[in-house]
């Protein structure tokens, strides 16, 4: 593949990537028949968020039985389900920006730009994959674990569990508060894309660290299995 070719890969499935997070906060059908607990708002720590076929409710370790939950001797089996959720849901929506900007690093699209404009680093001077960590200076580094500190502690606390922080659902800057089954069908529809997102992303720096290879490198030359080209 030539290098044209390739860019225009990972350009399309950065497009596909950003398609898929239209669709997810498409408006739902919202049925007809909402059940009464489906009619008040539900809480984003109801234990059925996240219970969607195939998988259904998923607890291969058993540890929604209070009686196996490891942690039953240092917290309340309420406690321990919220914080578990929180940070499941976290981890999900930092794995999605991480999924979509590792697309659009490897597509070639970079800010314009000096990243440090004294030391002469632009933005697109930034390898792309696990390296490009090792090339932002010291001063990026900490300025990034500075702004997560303020994010974390302040601006979205960790102390709130249900993960709802009054921005509304899919609309960025207008805020929309959700209802019933719609609401129900968007914390799903999170929880589930956040999985698929910490495991695609999970795959993807696992792929780098057995070929050597970035995305865009490996679809250059055809290694997405990471055992060469077939």
């Amino acid at each position: 593949f030539g290098l044209t070719e390739v860019s225009i890969k990972m350009k399309l499935l950065s497009a596909l990537a950003l398609i898929g997070s239209a669709a997810a906060f498409a408006p739902a059908k919202t049925s007809s028949g909402s059940s009464s607990a489906l009619s008040e708002r539900i809480s984003p720590l109801d234990p059925s968020i996240g219970v969607t076929a195939p998988l259904g409710l998923y607890d291969p370790l058993g540890w929604l039985d209070p009686a196996k939950d490891p942690a039953s001797n240092f917290a309340t089996f309420h406690a321990n389900f919220e914080r578990r959720r929180a940070v499941e849901r976290k981890h999900g929506r930092v794995a999605m920006a991480a999924v979509v900007g590792m697309l659009f690093h490897n597509a070639g699209i970079e800010f314009p730009g000096y990243l440090s404009k004294e030391l002469g680093i632009r933005f697109s001077d930034i390898p792309d994959g696990m390296n490009g960590l090792f090339s932002v200076p010291l001063a990026g580094i900490t300025q990034i674990f500075f702004f997560c500190g303020v994010c974390e502690l302040a601006i979205w606390p960790a102390s709130n569990y249900s993960g709802d922080y009054g921005v509304g659902y899919g609309r960025p800057f207008v805020p929309n508060f959700l209802e019933g089954d719609e609401l129900k069908y968007k914390l799903d529809m999170e929880l589930n894309q956040g999985r698929a997102a910490m495991l695609g992303i999970m795959g993807a720096l696992v792929g780098e660290a057995v070929t050597g290879q970035t995305l865009a490198e490996q679809v250059a030359s055809g290694n997405l299995i990471g055992y060469g080209p077939p």
